[in-house]
């Protein structure tokens, strides 16, 4: 195994891209998972996205991926996706389809390809954060880098 040792530290190992592995402390008993960790890192909450997994027309689901200071759009997401809905995703479905718990979702490694959108600010920054898998540990790595892995599309899915 990889640095880091979660499946999402081993996808990026294996797709041969730069990343860098954060670890931090972390309370399982917090919620707010993604502002947490952005005070742990010492980064703006900005450069923190969280990934969350949502339903499209009641029965494909999608990854969303917008930045811990805001929320996302669901109606974005779907003009994104081309879907005439979205809806939050529920936690034990999320769960399942990814392969990891909620607030240790990360986009990279999860048990299923899904189509992926990431908010357009990511481009913004020459890095940003996300989960590496689990609680406490978080993988910077390049926009562009994290868009060419996961053939992910960029779109404005963020609502402040």
């Amino acid at each position: 195994m990889a640095r880091g040792g979660t499946r999402a530290v081993v996808a990026l190992t294996a797709a041969g891209v730069h990343f860098d592995v954060h670890e931090f402390g972390n309370d399982p008993s917090e919620r707010g998972y993604g502002l947490a960790a952005a005070a742990a890192l010492g980064v703006e909450p900005d450069r923190v996205f969280k990934t969350l997994i949502a339903v499209i027309d009641d029965t494909d689901h999608a990854v969303a991926i917008v930045p811990v200071s805001g929320q996302l759009s669901l109606k974005e997401l779907a003009s994104a996706l081309g879907a005439k809905r979205a809806d939050m995703c529920e936690v034990h479905t999320a769960e399942r389809l990814t392969g990891y718990v909620v607030g240790g979702i990360s986009p990279f490694g999860q048990k299923r390809s899904l189509p992926t959108v990431i908010d357009e600010s990511c481009i913004l920054f020459d890095t940003i954060f996300v989960s590496g898998g689990r609680r406490g540990l978080d993988i910077e790595i390049a926009p562009d880098d994290l868009i060419a892995v996961l053939s992910a599309v960029t779109a404005p899915i963020a609502a402040p």
